[in-house]
């Protein structure tokens, strides 16, 4: 099958593997789609220095094959599999999505939400998830702030809370904006222009560099700041050095910080297959990239010229 490999750090290249074998609880699938994202670059590059120390490889990758958000079909199971058979369309998560073929275990996989293409369906999990784990404490007529709100995770956060009839603030830069206000957000800020205003009783920070001091005076007094990633510190702890700070202020200040790490989780994906099915969320893909230009893809996001998802079809 034809991959891109990655056998070292900072280096992938578009090469042959043989097809993978399903162990028990996985399933063999037919790749029909790859989401991209930050993740996908930090797990390329190995930086910061951080996320070879947490479990992905020390000296060199663990996967030879990046990508993680999957959609495709499946083409076999493994021992123990009852939950799915061949022929099922499945979205979620796996380790080696940039490939013809790889495997996933049923314990991260979803029946792809009905009327969605395999390419919308990739762009689903992660960031999707992220955002559905991140608004959980959410109430109906609260005041949400999701800043990144034209990216992967916030776009999605946007409509998350606007499900549970939240009013949201969508912060994002001036080519982001018309997207934001598609999905539905109630006001749209561009920063460019003037930051936002105001106090909420969340506020989702998608990757942000905004100072914590200049969080908790735009939050309410017993609000909550929910802090996704951030592409900002140096080269050993990266934006978890903002986070892990965040957290440690939780005892000596009224509102609440949380460092958000996802987990993938079926149950979770289900639950965005039936938002979707309902028609209250929706994918915004802004560009798809063929297999061979898979790390194109990449750079892409990482060059923050994305706009909503960015995706991979095989």
């Amino acid at each position: 099958m034809k991959a891109v490999v990655q056998r070292r750090w900072g280096s992938a290249v578009l090469g042959d593997l043989d097809v993978p074998v399903p162990g028990p609880g996985e399933v063999l699938l037919e790749v029909r789609a790859a989401g991209v994202d930050m993740g996908t670059w930090h797990l390329l590059s190995g930086k910061p220095y951080l996320v070879r120390f947490i479990g992905y490889g020390f000296r060199g990758p663990k996967s030879p094959v990046p990508g993680m958000d999957v959609s495709g079909v499946v083409a076999e199971t493994g021992p123990g599999v009852t939950g799915f058979a061949p022929g099922d369309e499945v979205f979620g998560t796996c380790s080696g999505a940039f490939a013809e073929y790889t495997v996933a275990p049923v314990s991260q996989l979803a029946r792809k939400p009905a009327g969605l293409s395999f390419a919308e369906a990739a762009a689903v999990p992660i960031s999707g998830g992220t955002a559905l784990e991140g608004l959980r404490e959410v109430q109906a007529g609260q005041r949400v702030a999701v800043l990144g709100a034209g990216g992967g995770v916030g776009s999605y956060g946007v409509q998350v809370a606007k499900a549970l009839g939240a009013h949201v603030t969508g912060v994002c830069s001036t080519r982001k904006v018309e997207l934001v206000r598609s999905l539905g957000a109630d006001e749209v800020v561009d920063y460019t222009v003037a930051d936002f205003t105001g106090t909420y009783d969340l506020i989702l920070d998608c990757g942000g560099n905004r100072s914590l001091s200049r969080l908790r005076k735009a939050s309410t007094p017993r609000g909550t700041i929910v802090l996704v990633g951030a592409e900002t510190g140096g080269a050993i702890t990266g934006g978890f050095e903002r986070a892990l700070r965040a957290v440690a202020l939780n005892p000596f200040v009224s509102q609440k910080f949380v460092m958000l790490i996802s987990k993938a989780r079926a149950e979770v994906f289900d639950e965005l297959r039936v938002l979707i099915e309902a028609g209250q969320l929706k994918p915004a893909v802004e560009r798809t990239f063929p297999l061979s230009e898979a790390l194109d893809a990449v750079e892409h996001v990482y060059s923050r010229r994305s706009i909503g998802k960015v995706v991979v079809t095989i």
